[in-house]
């Protein structure tokens, strides 16, 4: 089959279309799971590049705002040029910022390569997502997007445990590139090679043949709103104060452009930002359920690793394998969600999902340093499995109410929207985090000199730096055991405030779900493909 020419879709869908869902999944894993290998490496690339705990932030969404700003723009482009086409330049943008990366000397490199990733990773999702709409007919469509879902959800699981089996044995990545964690980065470059292997052979073109205008003042004032926020709030962390000018104008000014920028998009006659959606119940409901899902998730990875690292003193490859469970969880509930929401409708599945990631991050808010591994475990299993009944459904349900002549642009809404909120998480739960620790470890580390006590502030890993230095120093022993209990339990104050953060906002979200939600029947049987995709 000639596979550069453009595919129409047809009632039955395309022939290949499962190896084509293969393919499309390769292609997502990597742009996906190198967040959470990102994350697992947090503590060491903080110790390797003398990195502070607002740089680590930076380091994590500099790719996320990246991605969640020009997700709109590659979504069109997508649409106007083909979406196989925009697939392989980001692929190709992708791996090599990833190179860059992984011979970062500091973190301002290591933060600008992030962001150039961004700029390649931000063409994948939108278009993987746009194709399987269109190459799947309706009713095989909850299937094939349950799947998509489920790798999505499995990537965030698995990278964690990929970036411990790679920091377990850092030999080649010392001698490659000068660093021990390098190599969660060029990991990349053979998983990309194996997806443009595969789009080559399987993946057909497709494209809008009546695409719309690229919205470049939209994209530019999104892009500066979404970054002044994000800087604001990481901001915080430096200062420790909320009420900081520097904190506050460029939150404000932050949410001032996102507000400007939803007013012009609701006027202008080609937005690459559908405002007009939201009028829909089911998909507005819908994309704030799997928006502050993912705002969780994001947070809460973010912090798992210094508590398993640093305070349980795991090696990087046994915090890696703590994250299986949640792997486990997703891949059990995410690909079986299109079934469940036959039997139970989206609602049910959805507020139930939602119950039990609340449930599972109230769980957290009362994990110790003695808590039984066992325990935590299934904690992490039941957070899995509940986020495996939210993103797989609502992703289908967010994908079915849009018309397949704007399945790229449309699909850009909902990610940009997801990634928003994960970029936030981050942020917020990062900045209450370091704030939080900040003050608790203050008077936890008061017999120390002055000098060492601000430097302990900073993080964990600096803390535990500081007692480390101040023992050889003559500190006693007994002395600096009692200090680093104090150190560690003012860091588990902290992270209970985060996980409580999201326990409040995950509740939120199954209320909304529940109460507002309409029935919505899902697609069970073959319908005629809209026309102009």
């Amino acid at each position: 089959m000639d596979t550069r020419a453009v595919w129409t879709p047809t009632a039955e869908g395309h022939p290949r279309r499962w190896a084509i869902l293969g393919t499309l999944v390769v292609s997502l894993l990597v742009v996906v799971l190198d967040n959470t290998v990102l994350n697992i490496a947090l503590p060491t690339i903080q110790q390797d590049l003398g990195a502070t705990q607002s740089q680590l932030v930076w380091a994590v969404d500099s790719y996320i705002l990246v991605f969640a700003a020009l997700l709109f723009t590659w979504g069109v482009l997508g649409d106007r040029y083909g979406r196989r086409l925009v697939l392989v330049i980001g692929l190709l943008v992708f791996v090599g910022a990833s190179v860059a990366c992984a011979f970062s000397v500091n973190a301002a490199m290591l933060i600008g390569f992030r962001a150039l990733m961004g700029v390649g990773g931000a063409a994948v999702m939108p278009v993987t997502l746009a194709i399987i709409t269109v190459v799947f007919p309706p009713h095989e469509r909850g299937r094939a997007i349950g799947a998509w879902a489920g790798a999505v959800g499995a990537a965030v699981a698995l990278g964690p445990v990929l970036g411990g089996l790679l920091l377990e044995n850092p030999s080649w990545s010392s001698w490659l590139t000068g660093n021990d964690w390098g190599s969660v980065f060029l990991i990349n470059v053979p998983i990309v090679a194996a997806g443009l292997v595969g789009i080559a052979r399987v993946v057909p073109e497709t494209r809008n043949p009546h695409p719309q205008a690229l919205d470049v003042s939209g994209l530019a004032i999104s892009f500066v709103g979404l970054v002044s926020l994000i800087f604001g709030i990481i901001r915080a962390s430096d200062t420790r104060d909320w009420t900081d000018p520097t904190v506050v104008v460029p939150i404000v000014f932050g949410l001032a452009a996102i507000a400007l920028f939803l007013v012009l998009e609701a006027r202008s006659d080609h937005r690459s930002f559908d405002v007009g959606l939201f009028a829909n119940r089911g998909y507005a409901v819908s994309l704030t359920a799997v928006s502050l899902a993912f705002f969780a998730l994001s947070g809460i990875t973010f912090t798992l690793p210094f508590f398993l690292q640093v305070l349980r003193g795991y090696t990087t490859l046994q915090a890696g394998l703590c994250f299986l469970p949640f792997a486990i969880g997703q891949l059990l509930a995410a690909p079986r969600s299109a079934t469940t929401v036959v039997r139970f409708g989206y609602r049910k599945v959805m507020t139930g999902g939602l119950l039990l990631v609340g449930v599972a991050s109230i769980a957290l808010t009362q994990v110790e340093l003695s808590t039984p591994l066992w325990a935590l475990l299934l904690v992490f299993f039941v957070f899995g499995f509940g986020m495996g009944n939210v993103v797989a459904p609502a992703s289908t349900l967010l994908q079915n109410v849009l018309p397949l002549a704007r399945a790229g642009a449309g699909s850009a809404v909902q990610n940009t929207v997801r990634q928003v909120f994960g970029a936030l998480g981050v942020a917020i739960i990062g900045t209450v985090l370091a704030t939080q620790f900040a003050s608790g470890v203050a008077d936890v580390l008061a017999p120390l000199p002055p000098q060492a006590q601000e430097a302990a502030q900073q993080s964990v890993v600096a803390a535990v730096g500081v007692l480390d230095a101040a023992q050889a120093q003559g500190l006693p022993a007994d002395v600096a055991e009692q200090l680093r209990a104090g150190t560690y339990e003012a860091f588990l104050d902290a992270s209970h405030l985060t996980s409580a953060i999201s326990a409040t906002v995950v509740l939120l979200a199954a209320a909304v779900v529940g109460l507002l939600l309409p029935t919505i029947a899902p697609l069970t049987r073959v319908r005629p493909p809209a026309s102009g995709s």
